[in-house]
């Protein structure tokens, strides 16, 4: 073999090489969609819009958000299932849809531990307990023993049937005693309103997002669903603390995308997610929110999907959803 061939043979075989690589490193659609199953203004709409703009400069193109509201989210969950499968449709998606609605909805369109593909887990979260800030009530053994002495007159709102706000309002009233008035919405935000303007008694809010309106005085802070206290709320107790043992609900949010998804990009993608929330300022302001930064693998995600969601099949025995 002469030179001449040596070198034609060498550049061919490292042309098919840099055409591999440039197949595998498929480009992002531009722009990105991030899709929300909640209405604008509530708490999983607001860190979708306050990581879109960190997340764009980490992957170099345009990311928007889109509300989908409605089914329990469902109908965004289902948007990304059916999206073509090249990173450009993500849905940012809060637990409640991963875990809960699978075990109350009696017609799930998708199943999520087989739909979809899991990118990235973002953040985690606890719910606080809010009620009208005219109402007398101080401390949650207040409202509570209110509650025992009139069934279904204290009204709580929702994100909807089956949202982890719906489910914290019933493990409540089963371990108070209680018979509550469930209404639910498309969201947190219209709940939140009429909590603000007395239509409802109380809901249990994702700390993130109320804190704004317990800070301005808009509504009144009873107790947090955590452990522990939260420390943006540092003055508000638990409901442990206020007398209900053992009461622990939380939630998280993650990034799905559609089945089929290169690995090339889930990697891309997850890296530039965990790059966002953790840079100093977006940390800091997460933080300050009231969500603690829960990152790491794909794998994780889906994990924690999976045993959460057997956890609830427990729970939530009994109740089913349309």
């Amino acid at each position: 073999m002469n030179l001449h061939t040596l070198t034609r043979r060498t550049a061919i075989a490292g042309a098919i090489v840099l055409a591999a690589g440039a197949a595998s490193a498929q480009p992002l659609p531009n722009p990105v969609k991030l899709i929300v199953g909640y209405s604008a203004g509530g708490p999983v709409d607001q860190s979708a819009r306050l990581l879109a703009p960190v997340l764009a400069k980490e992957l170099g193109v345009n990311v928007i958000v889109e509300n989908k509201a409605g089914a329990n989210a469902t109908l965004a969950g289902d948007a990304v299932v059916r999206a073509k499968p090249d990173g450009g449709t993500l849905w940012f998606a809060a637990s409640p849809t991963i875990t809960i609605s699978p075990n109350v909805m009696k017609k799930m369109p998708f199943d999520p531990g087989k739909d979809l593909l899991p990118v990235a887990p973002v953040l985690s979260y606890y719910n606080v307990l809010v009620i009208n800030k005219d109402l007398p009530y101080q401390k949650l053994s207040d409202l509570i023993q209110y509650a025992k002495a009139n069934p279904h007159k204290v009204t709580y709102g929702s994100a909807g049937m089956g949202g982890s706000n719906h489910l914290s309002g019933e493990l409540f009233a089963d371990r108070s005693g209680t018979k509550l008035s469930h209404i639910p919405y498309k969201g947190n935000a219209p709940a939140m309103t009429d909590v603000i303007g007395g239509q409802l008694t109380m809901m249990f809010d994702i700390i993130g997002s109320a804190r704004t309106y317990i800070s301005g005085g808009k509504v009144r802070a009873l107790a947090v669903t955590s452990p522990q206290r939260n420390p943006s709320l540092p003055n508000v107790p638990t409901v442990a603390e206020s007398g209900l043992d053992g009461f622990d609900v939380g939630g998280w949010y993650g990034v799905y995308a559609p089945v089929g998804t290169p690995a090339d990009l889930v990697d891309r993608l997850n890296k530039a997610m965990t790059a966002a929330v953790n840079q100093p300022e977006m940390k800091a302001r997460l933080e300050d929110m009231g969500y603690e930064l829960w990152t790491g693998a794909p794998k994780l995600l889906a994990d924690r999907g999976t045993k959460e969601r057997a956890m609830w099949a427990t729970v939530t025995k009994g109740i089913e959803i349309e």
